[in-house]
């Protein structure tokens, strides 16, 4: 191994001729490090970021404070508790239509409880409906109220009964494709692939279904369906196990779907006449569970709304999913079965819609106090999530890790030892908030998040296509808006209106960067949105609610783009030629531009870009300003309250919604002042925990009951060590002594930012700057000349031992220097032994120098 690592410090030092002594220092330093890593203070553990998966705690050791009292019985319980009855408004359409309901409580100490077999049912005038267990179906026209009662509690729910004597026919494309959905049978692994199965194919979750309706009823000479016997028909008898199925049996002959298909198919099977009304929104009730409890129930019921105004009780026809089976499992009929500690996200789908709702499962008799909340509005939100999850936040840091992992944060850098001092000197209440001021104050903040959306802009020189030139003047009218703090819904609407020279006005190179048409809508709504369509583009998204008819509407916005040729062969004109459109990839339908999740643009005489643009920064848009503050939440907390945080969609939840619906409207009321929410972030109590977890949080990652340990990206690490050592690098047009952090061209790099996981910026993609750990890197570090060419070259030591400094105040002063902190007692001694062992106290600062760099508390910032 010594051997191994000579060579490769003697190849990266020019082919010298291999010496003894270097593998007695490297074995040396080696042994410092161990020393480090024992004797430390702070353990920082390399792991990679926490995945986007429910979190499922441990449960916490039993605190000596007595669990809330649970009274025992109703009268008892509703006396302390709010009963809710879903839905909150009944709307019964026509003779087919009814509405189940469900009761749920909820305790004082959060916990909910389904009462639903529980409480007392009554109608205030059973003139106009009728009850049949849990459900409500229609008798006459007219209005009334279900009253529900628990205890001494009463819930009354209005009831709107219309067309009750009118009894619609099967609808295939209301009734049909749902039951095929709910089956499985157009799911991805089904009917639904792209070839089908066993010879049949039908649309991905529906999403073509006057195409699915020619496949059933048209195809091989109608063998799938039988007008003369329909109960012969292969339509059903395969889904009923009559006859062999591949997907096996998925329902009985006594099950509402076998007699939804039956009837459609004794009427003649036939299409529907017109479109049928589209649905709107989907509701799943309850919004809200905290189930306590191993074994614990709770049922959920699925309500659509359609175009018309009407609305349908879809239980039986919504496929239920869970994203923590060990949690929260979930039936076909929406039961929830309560299992281990931990988070789960319900989510229902039914035709083009689907949405989810959190449940929280906890052991049963847990002992907790909630701690009081303090600070501000981000405190709350997180404290009253800790609060449901029995979960005790960690202490605050200590002001030395204050000092280095905000003004990492901030700047990538590392605090000066005069400004480690001057922060740690203070005696002032507010001396943080004042810290946190100074630092936002500074270049350095512009510069990393101008490097962060150049990452995301896809920022570099192309072939042919892109000049270094052109990459250069983007990313710097890109700094220079950061810099100047022009708000962030002002900075896209000139991106995305941008017309002229792309050295003139190089805010067009967004349009020469990506000209596909199509891939300039996926990277907007990427980038600015957190939204990603591509699923979309062939078949409507099986988790989210984005279809193809949504796809190719925005898509329209980016379709008239041009770019024609300057004088300046390096240069191009962007301007909008005012036509051109974009096809529906499966009906060939011309797509009027249409916004994401709205309505169509109103793009006529106009630029349809600046009318997107206009409609993306708008309070309109619910996707903007939540998506760049979780963004800015991500960068200082170390995972996004969405996480991913470019893949917002619904089976990908936030874990605390509410703090993530808080952070866009306050971005958005601080006019997209990115600063103001930088401060109220830095100010939390949240963003101030230590990193070190209690015995109540330690299983957790996404509820920041502690800090996250994050490893710094590459460019502002190499700007750490390049700013310790007090050394300078040189990069491609950036004068000596540049930071990484400034680098413009995307294909400007170094081995060391290759290694640490440097964006290539080959997509928009955030998870292209990866800062997860690796061998290669700790290799690099030990053995590279990254950090042994810089320490020789800096000199650091030399100035250390200035003026008859000691040992002991030279190793102080290193310790500051890049940890921002002294060393301990057993550290101060196990140093000072290696030092004393070395052949000079040069060399042996060098040493200890060189392995606190290679530490891991240098690495990560904690």
């Amino acid at each position: 191994m010594n051997n191994f690592a000579d060579q490769n410090r003697n190849s990266l030092n020019d082919q010298l001729t291999l010496e003894s002594s270097i593998g007695i220092q490297l074995m040396r330093r080696s042994m410092i490090v161990a020393a480090l890593f024992l004797t430390a203070s702070l353990s920082v553990a390399a792991e990679p970021k926490p995945k986007p998966t429910p979190a499922s705690p441990k449960p916490a050791a039993p605190k000596t404070v007595p669990k809330p009292a649970a009274a025992q019985t109703p009268a008892a319980i509703a006396a302390k508790v709010n009963l809710s009855v879903f839905p909150k408004m009944i709307k019964l359409d026509t003779a087919r239509d009814y509405q189940n309901v469900i009761a749920v409580v909820r305790r004082i100490d959060d916990v909910t409880l389904d009462v639903t077999d529980t409480v007392q049912w009554t109608l205030a005038d059973e003139t106009f409906a009728k009850l049949e267990g849990n459900q409500v179906v229609p008798v006459a026209d007219g209005e009334t109220e279900l009253i529900c009662k628990f205890g001494p509690t009463e819930v009354r729910v209005p009831i709107q009964v219309t067309r009750s004597t009118e009894k619609l026919p099967i609808s295939f494309e209301k009734d049909i494709v749902p039951i095929m959905t709910r089956s499985g049978c157009n799911t991805g692994s089904c009917h639904g692939a792209a070839r089908g199965k066993d010879g049949f194919m039908i649309s991905l979750f529906g999403y073509d279904p006057a195409g699915d309706y020619n496949r059933i009823t048209r195809e091989i000479g109608m063998r799938r369906i039988n007008l003369a016997v329909p109960e012969e028909s292969l339509f059903l008898t395969k889904s009923t196990g009559k006859v062999v199925h591949t997907g096996g049996k998925l329902f009985d002959e006594n099950s509402v779907y076998y007699k939804m298909i039956l009837e459609w198919l004794q009427a003649g099977a036939p299409a529907d006449p017109s479109p049928p009304p589209k649905v709107t929104n989907l509701e799943i009730y309850p919004p809200q569970t905290v189930i306590e409890g191993e074994g614990s129930k709770q049922r959920y019921i699925a309500v659509a709304t359609y175009s018309d105004g009407s609305t349908r009780d879809v239980t039986n026809l919504s496929a239920f999913m869970t994203n923590n089976e060990t949690s929260a499992a979930i039936d076909a009929s929406g039961n929830v079965i309560a299992g281990s500690r931990g988070e789960a996200f319900i989510m229902a789908r039914f035709e083009t819609k689907t949405e989810g709702r959190q449940a929280i499962v906890l052991p049963k008799n847990l002992q907790y106090t909630a701690p009081e909340v303090k600070g501000n509005y981000i405190d709350q939100l997180v404290g009253k999530k800790l609060s449901i999850l029995r979960i005790t936040p960690s202490d605050l840091c200590t002001d030395e890790e204050f000092v280095r992992r905000i003004t990492i944060d901030i700047t990538g850098q590392l605090p000066t030892e005069d400004e480690y001092r001057q922060f740690t000197n203070d005696t002032g209440s507010d001396k943080r908030a004042a810290l946190v001021d100074r630092l936002l104050s500074r270049k350095e903040f512009s510069e990393i998040w101008a490097m962060k959306f150049a990452q995301l802009l896809m920022i570099k020189s192309v072939n042919n296509q892109v000049s270094y030139k052109s990459a250069y003047l983007y990313n710097q009218w890109l700094t220079d808006k950061f810099a100047r703090n022009v708000p962030i819904d002002e900075m896209v609407r000139e991106l995305f209106g941008a017309t002229g020279g792309t050295f003139s006005n190089p805010a067009t190179n967004y349009y020469q960067i990506e000209r596909d048409v199509l891939k300039r809508a996926e990277n907007a709504a990427q980038v600015f949105m957190g939204i990603r369509t591509q699923c979309a583009q062939c078949h409507n998204h099986p988790l989210d609610r984005w279809t193809m008819d949504d796809y190719y509407g925005f898509a329209a916005f980016f379709c008239q783009t041009a770019t024609k040729n300057a004088e300046d062969y390096r240069e191009k004109i962007i301007y909008d030629r005012r036509k051109g459109e974009v096809r529906h990839k499966v009906t060939g339908k011309v797509m009027h531009p249409k916004f994401l999740g709205g309505e169509n643009a109103d793009t006529k005489g106009k630029d349809r870009r600046m009318v997107m643009a206009k409609w993306l920064t708008s309070p309109d848009n619910p996707y903007f300003s939540t998506s760049i503050a979780n963004r800015v939440w991500a960068h200082f907390m170390g995972v996004g309250i969405v996480e991913p945080v470019d893949d917002i969609r619904v089976s990908n939840p936030a874990t605390n919604p509410e703090l993530f619906q808080a952070l866009g409207t306050k971005l958005a009321d601080y006019k997209f002042d990115f600063r103001q929410l930088v401060r109220d972030i830095a100010n939390s109590q949240a963003y101030q925990r230590s990193a070190t977890p209690n015995e109540s949080n330690k299983s957790d990652t996404r509820n920041y009951a502690y800090a996250t340990v994050r490893r710094i990206p590459a460019e502002m690490l190499l700007d750490c060590v390049s700013q310790v050592t007090n050394t300078k690098d040189k990069f491609k047009g950036l004068p000596l002594g540049a930071r990484a952090v400034q680098i413009a061209d995307g294909r400007t790099s170094t081995y060391f930012l290759d290694t640490f996981g440097r964006a290539e910026r080959a997509s928009v993609c955030d998870c292209e700057a990866s800062t997860d750990p690796s061998l290669s890197q700790a290799l690099h570090l030990l053995n590279g000349s990254t950090t042994t060419g810089k320490i020789s070259k800096g000199k650091i030591i030399d100035e250390l031992l200035r003026d008859g400094a000691t040992i002991d105040q030279a190793l102080e002063r290193l310790y500051v220097r890049c940890l921002s902190r002294f060393p301990t007692e057993d550290e101060r001694k196990a140093l000072l032994d290696s030092v004393n062992e070395a052949p000079d106290s040069k060399q042996g600062l060098e040493d200890v120098f060189w392995a606190i760099l290679n530490g891991r508390e240098f690495v990560f910032n904690h």
